[in-house]
C-alpha cells in the first residue's frame, strides 16, 4: 500500500510540473537572420516555455524580448544584450544598414527597451550592450543564479528558411 501511495504522489508531482516549469537557457548568441528568430521565438512562446538569459544575446536574438511575454523571460547577472540596426550585404559586398528591417526590428522591442536604446541614438551600426543593473531593472531576475547556469542550453534545431521576405530575411551581425 505504501508503495502505491508513493507511486501515486509521484506521478502527480511530475503531471503537475507540467510545460510551464520547462526552461530555455539562451547565453553566447550572437544572432543571425531575422525571419530565423522571429519563426524560432514563434515556437518558443506557444510552448509556454520560460527563458532565462544567461549570458550574451546579441543581434536577432532580442527579437526574444518582444516575442516571449515579459512574465516569462528572467535574467542572470551574466546576462547581456546586444543591439544594433540591421544591415544586409550591398552591391559591393559590405554592409549596408536596411532602414526597413531596422524599424522591424525596433518596433518587436517593449517600450523600456525601446526608450533605453533611444537614449543612446538608436539602433545604428554600432552595438549598444543592456547588462547589470539597468537590465534587472527592467527584467526579474532567475530564481537562482547558481540554477540557471547549471542549465544546459536548448538544443532544438532552428528551422531552414528558404527564401524569406524582405525585412524578414535580413541579416543581423
Amino acid at each position: 500500500m505504501k508503495f502505491l501511495t508513493g507511486l501515486l504522489a509521484a506521478v502527480l508531482l511530475i503531471a503537475g510540473m507540467g510545460a510551464s516549469h520547462a526552461v530555455v537557457r539562451i547565453a553566447d548568441d550572437r544572432g543571425g537572420r531575422i525571419g530565423t528568430y522571429v519563426d524560432r521565438y514563434q515556437d518558443l512562446r506557444q510552448s509556454g516555455e520560460t527563458v532565462i538569459i544567461d549570458g550574451l544575446c546579441a543581434s536577432a536574438c532580442t527579437i526574444v524580448l518582444g516575442a516571449i511575454p515579459h512574465d516569462r523571460i528572467c535574467v542572470t547577472s551574466s546576462a547581456t544584450l546586444g543591439f544594433h540596426a540591421a544591415w544586409d550585404f550591398g552591391s559591393n559586398g559590405r554592409a549596408v544598414t536596411n532602414t526597413e528591417a531596422t524599424q522591424m526590428l525596433y518596433a518587436m522591442y517593449p517600450s523600456q527597451v525601446r526608450r533605453w536604446i533611444n537614449q543612446r541614438g538608436g539602433l545604428t551600426p554600432h552595438m549598444l550592450f543592456l547588462r547589470g543593473k539597468q537590465l534587472q531593472a527592467m527584467y526579474k531576475p532567475c530564481y537562482l543564479d547558481a540554477q540557471a547556469s547549471a542549465i544546459k542550453p536548448s538544443r532544438r534545431s532552428l528551422p531552414q528558411a528558404d527564401r524569406l521576405e524582405s525585412a524578414r530575411g535580413q541579416l543581423l551581425h
